[in-house]
């Protein structure tokens, strides 16, 4: 049993994953059929657990999957696990641009002071046979007021993590991995998978 499948489609993020994991890696493009898994739990640790079940049965291979998303202090904790789908039928097209302005649109009239929020990724290790894990990162960070910087995916361009000055998305792709939630879940999960994949051989 050799290397695991990024459970995702989402090149970005797959970029991502091959960056902070140091294990061969193949994502869903390498396997056609592979089930689109929708996330119906009402937690990210429930989705990424979810979508990881899922693709170790179809492919037979460990499986590596995670849900992540942001979470605004104004907003409630929203739009938490419905980060990917915020704007619902109103966002066709440029989704992730939808969902963005959408967030920036109900904290228009919301002072600085009030703009916290941090992103959380739960990253998941499935192994057929039924071994199972399952870490979690967070990014902490606040909400600017219109979008910076031409990098990273998803709400980047609004969000400025503690301790930067920058977005985001105006960080190189190596600081963004030091300090990001992906990257510290995901290495998290790569102290994990040597001696996971062993157990399991």
């Amino acid at each position: 049993m050799t290397g695991l499948v990024l459970a995702t489609r989402n090149a970005g993020k797959i970029a991502e994953l091959r960056r902070i994991l140091e294990v061969p890696v193949a994502g869903l493009e390498d396997f056609p059929g592979a089930p689109e898994v929708a996330e119906t739990e009402p937690t990210f640790e429930g989705n990424a657990l979810l979508k990881a079940r899922a693709i170790a049965a179809h492919t037979g291979l460990p499986a590596v999957a995670d849900d992540s998303g942001l979470c605004v202090d104004a907003l409630n904790g929203m739009p938490g696990v419905l980060s990917a789908r915020w704007s619902g039928r109103f966002g066709q097209g440029d989704k992730d641009r939808a969902n963005l302005e959408l967030v920036l649109d109900q904290l228009a009239d919301t002072p600085d002071a009030r703009r916290g929020a941090h992103f959380v990724c739960a990253a998941a290790l499935v192994i057929p046979g039924g071994v199972e894990h399952c870490v979690e990162g967070r990014m902490h960070g606040r909400i600017i007021a219109a979008p910076r910087g031409e990098g990273g995916f998803g709400y980047d361009p609004v969000f400025v993590p503690d301790g930067h000055t920058r977005t985001s998305a105006e960080l190189t792709a190596e600081e963004k991995d030091a300090i990001s939630h992906r990257g510290r879940a995901f290495r998290a999960l790569a102290e994990i998978i040597p001696g996971a994949l062993a157990t399991a051989r």
